[in-house]
């Protein structure tokens, strides 16, 4: 499911601290040599580098790279460096500090595309970096509906276990579809059900939906006028149950349009190549009939494009 290529032979991780200051040392930087070691590096292995780093030349590697690179290059490589958990504890805080619109969810994203315990280390991470909860800042930023979403979602730790209840799921799903019936779609009820049950659980809960009512939950959310909060209540059941769908409609939307997106580009492959970066892939040419390099490739150039094309598998 990963798009990440590890070498069978790794160098030591100290050939790879003295490359990377090798790339950083003379005129200009190496670009091809930062790429070329650290987009085929796991999580554990750039973690490894950047201790080894700070202790070798006593300086973070994170330091580094900002003095020596810039724009979405510089981006997407301090992202993809970052630990899983201190990575999205800075998208988050990010998040908190832009104004709510349909393309900028990822605070839903992280909360509901994350297992339970990466939640937790992210959350944990947020403490140490920031010197406040998620949770207060998420509260104290965002207002109304999307506060009475948010707020939960990310204080949620969901069951990971797989087993379903039939007859829960029955239940839920007549809950939700009066509710929605009735256009209630800030319910109690519905935040409930979406923040609290685990995936399986809300599988089989949609799933009954679809059969009983006719209509899949997502479709009867949409009501014809832009409305963003029905947008985040579909966009945090595709993260609940299918997030390969909901990734390849972020990176569509981020490269069919004029001038890229490029904030959206990068979170997506940073995040996802060491998860389920070939399933993205995958939806994304069944959706587009376009593979996802080719469209990266036409929507960026230079070393950020190929660090993009490094980063996912081709």
């Amino acid at each position: 499911m990963a798009s990440l290529v590890v070498p069978d032979s790794v160098p030591s991780v100290a050939e790879d601290c003295e490359q990377l200051h090798k790339a950083f040392s003379g005129w200009g930087t190496n670009e091809d040599l930062i790429i070329s070691i650290l987009a085929h590096r796991n999580a554990e292995q750039r973690k490894h580098i950047r201790q080894a780093y700070a202790e070798i030349y006593g300086q973070d590697l994170l330091y580094a790279l900002e003095q020596e690179l810039s724009g979405h290059f510089m981006r997407i490589v301090l992202l993809w460096t970052l630990d899983p958990a201190e990575r999205d504890a800075v998208l988050l805080n990010e998040s908190t500090k832009r104004y709510w619109t349909s393309s900028n969810q990822v605070i839903l994203e992280i909360a509901c595309t994350r297992s339970s315990d990466a939640l937790l280390s992210t959350k944990q991470a947020y403490h140490a970096l920031f010197r406040k909860s998620l949770e207060e800042d998420v509260a104290a930023h965002i207002t109304g509906d999307f506060r009475k979403l948010l707020v939960p979602l990310v204080s949620t730790y969901r069951y990971e276990g797989p087993e379903m209840d039939m007859t829960l799921a029955e239940h839920e799903a007549e809950i939700l579809h009066e509710h929605i019936s009735d256009k209630e779609y800030n319910h109690d009820e519905i935040i409930r059900i979406l923040t609290t049950r685990s995936k399986p659980q809300l599988y089989a809960t949609f799933d009954h939906y679809n059969n009983e009512f006719g209509n899949a939950i997502t479709k009867d959310l949409k009501t014809g006028a832009a409305d963003d909060f029905l947008t985040a209540l579909r966009s945090a059941i595709k993260c609940l149950v299918a997030p390969e769908k909901y990734f390849e409609k972020v990176l569509r939307a981020a490269m069919h349009r004029t001038g890229t997106d490029d904030w959206a580009l990068t979170r997506v492959v940073a995040t996802r190549v060491e998860v389920d970066m070939n399933v993205i892939k995958e939806e994304y040419y069944r959706r587009n009939t376009v593979r996802l390099d080719h469209a990266i490739r036409s929507d960026t150039s230079g070393d950020y494009e190929e660090m993009l094309i490094a980063l996912t598998g081709e």
